[in-house]
């Protein structure tokens, strides 16, 4: 293996509470040295960063690789290609695949196919109830052996809370985080949009965040009821955040995260129907917008994610209400939150800990790190170097983002995954 110095760069590591100017040696794809080498390191290769900082590589929690069934609209190798131009070396992705990931032998497959040492480590999310149907649990425990770090249902409701009462009794005999987007499905049939303003001029059906505060409501209080640890994921609305808020003062283990583009975009960014701000959960009011960038800046949110959805520009170009939801997010999951933390006038730490240490206990793994002896997951960037996102840029095979066009500041310039320079973006 390589032994590599990364000199020249500013250090900063949140879990650690490192943040200065100083060199990282790298050996075996572990992190053996800041600031100073070990004794008889000699470096068979070195990479400048000057003017870079130097910090772990990004903790993912929420990124579809559209692998099995979906390849179509995006492959193993696309976006494993996205995710190292955006720094991001652990992801966890959703159960809801073609067929979903409720059998141990898709997810050894999945694993097995993402062991390229150019790929980022893949932490699969298995499915809570077969066929993500709700209606007949999943043998989590052989999941859970097969490689899967938590249970959900992707964007897909238990409608049956007794079901819902048996899996997390299940999940909290063995530990086993379980995963939940909290919407009523009923509340949420048909809806498209936010249920406010704009939705109301535009003729849209819409989603009120009561889908949310009362899908919610059931979640914690079964959670409260079997012990069971939850993560909420993707909370879009200033009320769901204060429910949870309350939740854990109440002594509920609950964490949560919100996705990227809610910290930046809400209902009025819908503009005149423009099917790239189609997400589930929908953009909400500025409102809520802003709560979330507070909430994710004090803590009360504890990660902020990709929410990475490749989608195919046939099922993007067509009107809105009829348009797929979600948006490419990889690539962008580092500059988008870099904006939020420069706006909210944010220490830098704070913002790359809310992508590395954070997401990475959430996940329970040992990443987002660069403590010595951790794997050597690296991500360099030019905090001030700026360019425009178009999509002969983007690695993914999803181009469609609302965030075409716009010019963001923090770029990757390599990206290290297990001690392997997995993305060069300016060192030969």
């Amino acid at each position: 293996m390589m032994r590599i110095q990364i000199e020249n760069g500013r250090i900063v590591d949140p879990a650690n509470g490192i943040d200065r100017k100083a060199d990282l040696f790298i050996a075996d794809g572990l992190i053996v040295g800041i600031g100073r080498a070990p004794a008889g390191f000699e470096a068979s290769g070195t990479l400048d960063a000057t003017d870079c900082i130097v910090c772990p590589g990004l903790v993912d929690l929420a990124a579809r690789l559209r692998e099995p069934g979906y390849e179509y609209r995006a492959t193993l190798e696309s976006e494993m290609a996205a995710a190292a131009s955006g720094g991001v070396t652990s992801l966890a992705c959703p159960p809801d695949t073609d067929p979903p990931l409720d059998e141990p032998g898709l997810v050894e497959m999945l694993k097995h196919r993402a062991r390229l040492p150019e790929f980022a480590h893949v932490y699969p999310v298995g499915a809570l109830t077969e066929k993500l149907a709700g209606v007949n649990l999943t043998e989590m425990a052989e999941l859970a052996e097969a490689g899967c770090i938590a249970f959900g249902q992707a964007n897909t409701a238990i409608v049956d809370t007794q079901v819902l009462l048996r899996a997390m009794q299940y999940a909290a005999t063995f530990d086993f985080p379980v995963w939940l987007q909290a919407q009523d499905p009923f509340l949420a049939r048909a809806g498209v949009a936010h249920d406010g303003e704009v939705a109301t001029r535009l003729g849209l059906t819409g989603i009120p965040v009561a889908a949310e505060t009362i899908a919610l409501a059931t979640i914690l209080q079964l959670a409260r009821e079997t012990g069971a640890r939850v993560h909420l994921t993707r909370i879009s609305s200033a009320a769901g955040l204060e429910m949870i808020v309350a939740a854990r003062r109440s002594g509920i283990n609950a964490t949560c995260d919100v996705a990227v583009h809610h910290l930046h975009l809400c209902e009025h960014d819908i503009g005149y129907f423009s099917p790239h701000a189609r997400f589930d959960p929908p953009l909400r009011g500025q409102s809520d917008r802003d709560a979330l960038r507070r909430g994710l800046a004090e803590g009360a949110i504890n990660a902020v994610c990709s929410d990475h959805t490749p989608v195919d520009d046939d099922a993007k170009q067509v009107p809105f209400d009829e348009a797929e939801p979600g948006a490419t997010g990889l690539e962008l999951l580092l500059p988008l939150t870099l904006k939020w933390a420069t706006e909210m006038k944010l220490p830098l730490s704070t913002a790359l800990a809310r992508i590395t240490s954070d997401p990475a206990a959430i996940l329970g793994i040992n990443a987002g790190t660069l403590s010595l002896g951790s794997a050597a997951d690296v991500c360099v960037f030019d905090p001030r170097f700026a360019y425009g996102i178009s999509r002969e840029a983007l690695k993914s095979q999803g181009k469609n983002t609302p965030f075409l066009g716009l010019e963001l500041q923090g770029r990757v310039r390599g990206t290290l995954i297990d001690g392997y320079l997995a993305y060069d973006g300016s060192w030969n």
